[in-house]
């Protein structure tokens, strides 16, 4: 088993003058960012028969353009993190909230489905380059005892921003058409960038910077076996979250026979119960560890299989996925705060980043696979099949693994060789 527990020299508890303001800004600029992100990209959920029917191909395609997005995340984790590590978070933060707005509008304008699928492409990029950059930004900045809630409040985005895509499939969508629905995140995207340039940049961020690109990947370089355990953690985590997410409002129209409108409020209400599950098992990993919050939350995914998958009427369905998000993206809430305190000081924006991404690389094939084997289970079984062995692999690569909870980010850094 691997070590746990924070060692000797990280047990010193970082000066309050991070708390002093600026983690309010910090916090609220990876939150709001992460949940733009999460609504750029969870409009094509909602998407899919829509978006079919105006390309002309297959259902099938639009599910491909997905996994392309996903699969190009991990080019911006390593483009936007190398940046933060060498230059600081905020510029970058800002640069990259640009360019996946810019490319969101464009593909509101795309004319046919070959220049559609290559924005797709290119959305990738920026969503990758948000995640490791904000979760850095917003960790490191605040208080070390506020850490697991400032986790949960970052990752809790997520839903926020599939929540609101679910409320523009149900408000935008048949008014306008499909084109505006990838307009329609402008403003917060101002938002975000107002409420970025105003966060300063982490002390811990000023302490351990490197003066050279090379330095910061001969660090990355050096601990390569935390970043081989922690790439399968996160390849199984985006099992967890884009095998239950993203196929569902499908599932309930194909599965069982719901209307798109009945679809789309039901992944509102699930999504109350996912922004839930961040805040509260961040907040819990305080006490229980991030590990044993983590698992605690995989163990309400167990339990709510049957009525998320099989319920037998609307009230089981919707109850079973209200509450299997309170646990998938409850197990999330932790991950901000778990995968910094486990990276190397000079690199926490490319290491966390590029781990998460390179594991959304992995996980791309989540969707394809459950769509395969909904053709030989059925959709239920299928979704069943998949999840219950990712949870349970999951509930072992956490117990054995290792945990840093409550280090300091102000230590001295060791050398760059």
């Amino acid at each position: 088993m691997l070590k746990t527990g924070p060692r000797a020299s990280d047990r010193e508890i970082a000066p309050s003058t991070l708390s002093a303001g600026n983690h309010g800004f910090a916090v609220a600029a990876g939150t709001l960012g992460w949940m733009l992100d999460a609504f750029d990209f969870f409009v094509v959920v909602f998407l899919l028969d829509a978006l079919a029917a105006h390309f002309a191909v297959s259902k099938s395609s639009i599910v491909a353009s997905i996994a392309l997005t996903l699969a190009m995340r991990p080019l911006g984790a390593a483009l936007f993190g190398l940046l933060a590590d060498r230059y600081g978070r905020r510029k970058p933060l800002m640069a990259v909230v640009a360019y996946f707005s810019l490319i969101e509008v464009l593909s509101g304008l795309a004319p046919n489905f070959t220049v559609f699928l290559a924005l797709r492409g290119l959305f990738g990029i920026g969503m990758g380059g948000y995640w490791g950059v904000g979760a850095s930004l917003a960790i490191e900045s605040a208080p070390v005892e506020r850490r697991g809630l400032a986790s949960g409040l970052l990752q809790g985005g997520y839903p926020i921003g599939y929540l609101l895509a679910a409320v523009a499939a149900r408000l935008i969508l048949p008014a306008w058409g499909w084109r505006p629905m990838f307009w329609a995140g402008l403003i917060p995207a101002a938002i975000t960038l107002y409420i970025t340039s105003k966060a300063r940049e982490p002390e811990a961020w000023r302490h351990h910077h490197l003066p050279s690109v090379a330095g910061l990947i001969r660090v990355a370089a050096q601990h390569w076996r935390s970043f081989s355990y922690l790439l399968l953690l996160l390849t199984l985590m985006m099992f967890l979250s884009h095998g239950t997410q993203d196929l569902y409002p499908d599932f309930l129209k194909s599965a069982h026979h719901l209307s798109a409108n009945a679809a789309a409020y039901i992944a509102m209400i699930y999504n109350v119960g996912a922004v839930l599950g961040t805040i509260l098992i961040g907040y819990s990993s305080e006490h229980l560890g991030r590990r044993g919050g983590i698992i605690m939350a995989l163990l309400l995914c167990i339990v709510m299989i049957p009525a998320w998958a099989f319920g037998r009427n609307l009230a089981l369905l919707v109850g079973g996925a209200f509450l299997m998000q309170a646990g998938v993206q409850g197990a999330w809430g932790v991950i901000p705060a778990h995968l910094n305190e486990l990276s190397p000081d000079a690199v926490r924006s490319l290491f966390p980043g590029l781990v998460y991404q390179l594991g959304s690389l992995l996980g791309s094939p989540a969707n394809n696979i459950e769509y395969a084997l909904r053709d030989r289970l059925g959709y239920g079984w299928a979704l069943t099949a998949f999840e219950g062995f990712t949870i349970a692999a999951l509930i072992v690569v956490f117990a054995l693994g290792p945990e840093r909870k409550g280090r300091s980010f102000l230590k001295e850094p060791a050398q760059a060789q």
